[in-house]
């Protein structure tokens, strides 16, 4: 007995065992006639009833330890295993690039799309904080892709928005969007500046993610 509990546990699942399934076999055994058309004997009815018994008190055992005889006993049952992990949400970070210098610097924007886009607008903004001027900008995706604009606020700050045109679409994957602006002389904080990325997938799911600069 201590060996059968033994190997039904090395082949066990996480489903609970179909303890119905289990009795109700043992009971078709019992009732079906013996080899030959012969009925089954007082003998051979006991030693189906110790079965019963003994496969009942198993399963007592498994489903108290979250085993099943499934395996062991080759049932149907189906096996529903564990669902997938869905994908990971959109991300995104923003970075002073370290190429920056005393009077010039780029923002980067780098951007992580589980999925395709369908829908996309980038925006950095860059706090005024003295003698702050665009000098252009880039991504990573294709820049005819792309409907892009530079303005200045009224308190100075400077706005770049990259725009997704209809129709087009980004691929799943990392991207850059940068924008490049001089600035008075010394080290400039970052601390002011922030960006917004609202992004639809083509799932239809929309996402908004905002962030600051890290130097």
């Amino acid at each position: 007995m201590d060996q059968l509990k033994q190997r039904l546990r090395e082949a066990a699942h996480t489903h609970q065992p179909d303890r119905a399934r289990i009795l109700a076999r043992v009971e078709r055994g019992m009732a079906a006639p013996a080899a030959g058309g012969r009925p089954h004997t007082p003998a051979q009815r006991t030693s189906w009833i110790r079965v019963a018994g003994a496969t009942a008190a198993v399963a007592a055992v498994l489903a108290a330890g979250g085993y099943t005889a499934t395996a062991v006993l080759g049932t149907d049952r189906p096996d529903h295993g564990v669902a997938a992990p869905t994908a990971a949400p959109l991300r995104a970070g923003g970075a002073v690039d370290p190429h920056s210098n005393r009077f010039w610097a780029q923002s980067n924007i780098t951007l992580t799309a589980p999925r395709p886009l369908t829908a996309l607008t980038v925006d950095l903004r860059v706090a005024q904080t003295g003698g702050v001027a665009s000098t252009g900008h880039w991504r990573t995706p294709p820049a005819e892709d792309f409907a892009v604009s530079v303005r200045e606020d009224e308190d100075g700050a400077l706005h770049y928005t990259w725009r997704l045109k209809p129709g087009r679409s980004v691929p799943a994957g990392q991207h850059v969007f940068a924008g490049q602006y001089n600035h008075a002389e010394g080290a400039r904080t970052a601390q002011g500046d922030h960006y917004t990325v609202t992004a639809t997938d083509d799932e239809g799911d929309r996402t908004t993610v905002r962030g600051g600069f890290t130097s």
